[in-house]
């Protein structure tokens, strides 16, 4: 036991001076505590110690004393506790206490993958990159199930020396689970507990092991490695593998079952400062607190110190899309990613006359059903049988046969089992919103113009019969991407000077790994979520940004390992300027939402190529003090900014909204003409003397001049400056929205050479918010 010196007692003795009583009857809760690190009194030998002798010294009027959580050594200088009223007013009075924020509670976001991306095993970043080879990506989730394939460890080489980290035991979880690929593992739920959440089985595991599946899906598809013949019920079927397949992972579960998926502020903090402390390389984070300033945002500020350690962070953008200002994690050291759609598509075929109508809907029925020869019913000439309103259609006319639904609003299921209906064809334009849990029953939805078809041969048959053919998985589907419905879309009101998303990556139908005693597919039932079976299942098929953000940091894993002097910045430059903005069908990447063109307030800079991200050419660094300097631009507090950086000694003497990011805003409150000047600095990143000439593609009411508009690079990490000025005025311009005025993009291209560094300039209605 620790001896008290005769300086400590009297450092207790002029704490005790100052505090004060409070009423008997008080409510504890969490807190989040930041210190000033400076003002630790010499006796301590460790800030864990002196915050330990603040919380004993407090007085407790109703007899609950101070409950000490977290010390956090990384990510913030201070710690979390459970206290009451009284003790937060005798905590104010402490000197070095800067701020204490309440606990709050965030949620999950929530293979052909890699192929869609470009990734080879023989040719572009796989190799380039080593596969992510000793990489290590801290994931940040809700745990993962050792046991699947995709964490099998065959061929890997020892686990890096460098590595600081550890397996912890727990409930059915040990340390022996870990092996090369998953080399730590470890759970975080002292904040939830305080909530009141008992973590136990069946309703989860207090350790490590995932209960939910969420971060078992996305650590394999950052880092998952090679699983043949992987599959969901016959769909999706071949080699399922993570983006960075030789990379290695610690998870750091932080997520637990309570109605919702949700993770503690004071929880997800400490995930974060024990990746810090473990020495991860990279990290992603699938869940979102409430957007604040950057300061009351746990995973900003975690993020801001792993930044300062080299360490990538990529988030995920939300799923609250599709409409504008809803982004988050859109702080501008994080890399935030939107959704995509791949190329790839689940259907069955529908056969009538014999095989003469043949039409292909989709469909993701997880059972290998062939339906042949039965008979389909159409209520035709009553609308309401015609649409399968409820308690429309007699059960004597449908039961045993497959149902014609002319419903545009998606699945129409309560009737279809109403009646005994042996399935349904749905007549829909809404197909391709619907999940994979949506098709529980022999469900198929075509588009109205093939339900035309299917309308007019029921209408003129006497006895119409039909064909159905499930399992059938559809690759080159087009057009793709597209903007995913839900993936969330700038301008970032806390921040609006700096485009969000940062680019788009897959996170729709997403086929990874998943927890096999954790069902997964709903099958039959009533159409009540209890009433189902569920199927079990190796591999699952996930959409959200949640998906997104791991792909993201897979390919910074790729990127890392070719690049390990790159700084966090530099990898989202050079994912950034290198994305591309064209889908298979050579047009604009689309929002699926609306079906026509998206703009980069819903795409970012483009859809990530990781190929192209190797060899950028050209990048848009950001130091530290680039980003001290923008939240002095942003007129935060001294105290907002020491709280977030970890120290006072910091000046804003060069204070400027005007980041070194791969990207240009210009706001536009209360008006439909401005004019901004912007600079920038590039740094080569190519080991040769090169020549770089601008070109603008300005749309009507935007007028874009660059100077200079021709840069020369002598050699690698050489720099040039130019500046940009952007003039808008909308006049009549007619807008896409009420949220965007317009878009172009600034390219550099490499003269006598293959760079080409390109940037979009986006004009938007974007108040920032300071509270």
């Amino acid at each position: 036991m620790e001896h008290t010196t005769p300086l400590k007692l009297l450092y207790l003795l002029l704490v005790l001076s100052i505090i004060t009583t409070s009423s008997m009857s008080e409510v504890v809760k969490t807190y989040i505590v930041h210190m000033d690190k400076s003002a630790m009194p010499s006796p301590f030998s460790s800030h864990h110690d002196w915050y330990l002798s603040m919380l004993s010294s407090f007085s407790s009027p109703d007899g609950i004393s101070p409950s000490h959580l977290y010390t956090y050594n990384h990510v913030l200088h201070g710690f979390s506790a459970v206290l009451s009223q009284s003790h937060l007013h005798q905590l104010e009075k402490f000197p070095g206490h800067l701020e204490t924020f309440p606990e709050t509670f965030g949620t999950i976001h929530t293979t052909h993958s890699p192929k869609f991306l470009g990734l080879d095993k023989n040719s572009g970043s796989w190799p380039g990159g080593n596969f992510g080879e000793d990489m290590i990506i801290g994931i940040l989730d809700t745990g993962i199930w050792p046991e699947s394939e995709s964490f099998q460890d065959k061929g890997m080489a020892p686990v890096p020396e460098r590595w600081r980290g550890a397996c912890e035991s727990g409930v059915e979880f040990n340390s022996s689970l870990c092996n090369r690929k998953l080399i730590g593992a470890r759970s975080f739920s002292k904040g939830l507990k305080q909530r009141g959440l008992n973590i136990s089985t069946p309703n989860d595991y207090d350790s490590p092991r995932d209960y939910f599946g969420h971060g078992t899906h996305t650590s394999s598809t950052a880092a998952g490695s090679p699983v043949a013949d992987a599959d969901y019920f016959g769909y999706a079927k071949g080699t399922a593998t993570g983006i960075a397949p030789k990379a290695r992972l610690a998870m750091y579960k932080v997520l637990f079952y309570n109605d919702t998926y949700e993770s503690a502020a004071s929880d997800t903090l400490a995930g974060m400062d024990q990746a810090i402390a473990d020495g991860v390389d990279l990290m992603s984070l699938s869940l979102g607190f409430l957007e604040t300033t950057f300061e009351q945002n746990p995973i900003a500020v975690g993020a801001f110190a792993a930044m300062e350690k080299g360490i990538f962070v990529s988030c995920s953008a939300g799923n609250s899309g599709p409409h504008g200002y809803t982004i988050f994690n859109g702080a501008p050291w994080i890399t935030t990613i939107g959704a995509g759609t791949i190329d790839r598509d689940y259907a069955a075929d529908v056969s009538l006359d014999n095989g003469k109508l043949k039409i292909r809907g989709k469909s993701v029925y997880p059972e290998d059903l062939e339906i042949s020869q039965v008979p389909i019913y159409f209520g035709h000439g009553n609308r309401s049988k015609e649409l399968c309103e409820d308690f429309a259609i007699d059960p004597k006319d449908a039961k045993g046969k497959i149902l014609f639904c002319d419903f545009s609003g998606g699945i129409q299921a309560s009737e279809v089992e109403r009646v005994g209906a042996a399935g349904a064809v749905f007549s829909t334009d809404s197909g391709v919103f619907l999940e994979p849990q949506d098709f529980y029953f022999p469900f198929v939805a075509v588009t109205p113009k093939d339900g035309d078809l299917m309308k007019n041969y029921i209408i003129h048959s006497k006895n119409p019969v039909v064909d159905i053919k499930f399992q059938i998985t559809v690759l080159g589907n087009k057009p793709a991407p597209q903007v995913a419905w839900f993936s969330s879309r700038g301008p970032n009101r806390r921040a609006p000077t700096i485009l969000k998303p940062d680019v788009l990556a897959p996170g729709v139908d997403i086929l990874a790994a998943w927890p096999p005693n954790r069902g997964f597919a709903p099958i039959g039932g009533s159409g009540d979520y209890d009433d189902y079976d569920y199927l079990l299942t190796d591999y699952a098929l996930l959409s959200g940004t949640s998906m997104a953000s791991p792909h993201s940091v897979g390919v910074a894993a790729l990127l890392k390992s070719a690049h390990p002097d790159w700084s966090p910045a530099a990898i989202r430059s050079a994912m950034m300027t290198t994305a591309y903005l064209h889908d298979n069908t050579k047009g604009l990447i689309k929002d699926m939402t609306t079906g026509v063109a998206g703009t980069p307030l819903d795409f970012g800079a483009g859809h990530i190529n990781p190929n192209m991200a190797m060899d950028p050419g050209l990048i848009y660094d950001v130091e530290a003090q680039d980003y001290i300097n923008f939240l002095c631009g942003l007129n935060y507090t001294s105290k907002q900014i020491k709280i977030i950086i970890r120290r006072s000694n910091f000046s804003c003497d060069q204070a400027t909204l005007d980041l070194n990011y791969p990207s240009f805003m210009v706001l536009l409150n209360n008006t439909n003409t401005t004019s901004y000047t912007i600079k920038r600095l590039l740094t080569n990143v190519d080991n040769t003397n090169s020549v770089y000439h601008a070109t603008v593609k300005q749309p009507s009411g935007m007028r874009v001049s660059v100077q200079p508009s021709v840069i020369s690079f002598s050699g690698m990490y050489s720099k040039a400056e130019f500046n940009m000025t952007v003039e808008i005025n909308l006049g009549d311009v007619s807008q896409q929205s009420d949220y965007i005025g317009n878009f172009g993009y600034l390219t550099w291209w490499e003269v006598n050479g293959t760079h080409v560094v390109r940037s979009p300039i986006v004009s938007a209605v974007a108040p920032i918010i300071r509270t």
